[in-house]
């Protein structure tokens, strides 16, 4: 049975998400310690954001088995700190993607934007075409030719995504 839970609820997965963030956004690591530092350095921030209103990490279960995480960051990089919240971190495995997962994933960050009355949730991405399905406006291309979407919480709300 798949399911939607705050990682708070469910720290068991926190080393699981750290490892797949380092590896999929972090910067590459000569050493096994390296790598090991920085999971380590993700994970005390999780921890550390867990009441954190501008904060958030859910995870997709199927079975107790991680399929996928999504995230809300105060900030994300430095290209627009005048910028906040964040829209962040969306990941399904690879062995899970092509069947939804990123839509169920993408529904319930939004549902939690609304829940935290947060009105809007920003988002950089070098993918083309992919998060207007979800319903984000593209907003500008940043000067590191990433290009940043906006999700109107309150607009999606009254749209079928």
């Amino acid at each position: 049975m798949l399911k939607i839970y705050n990682i708070k609820e469910k720290q068991e997965f926190l080393r699981e998400v750290a490892e797949l963030t380092q590896r999929e956004w972090g910067h590459q690591t000569n050493s096994e310690e390296e790598f090991e530092k920085r999971v380590q350095n993700k994970i005390s921030k999780i921890v550390q954001n867990f009441n954190n209103p501008s904060y958030c990490k859910l995870i997709l279960l199927e079975n107790n088995t991680l399929i996928g995480f999504i995230s809300i960051f105060p900030t994300d990089g430095d290209e627009r700190i005048d910028l906040t919240p964040w829209y962040a971190t969306m990941f399904v495995k690879k062995e899970y993607r092509g069947h939804g997962y990123s839509k169920i994933l993408n529904n319930a960050i939004l549902s939690e934007a609304r829940k935290r009355n947060i009105p809007k949730l920003y988002l950089k991405t070098s993918l083309n075409n992919y998060y207007e399905k979800f319903g984000a406006t593209y907003l500008e291309t940043l000067q590191n030719r990433e290009k940043l979407y906006c999700f109107d919480i309150k607009a999606i709300r009254s749209k079928k995504i």
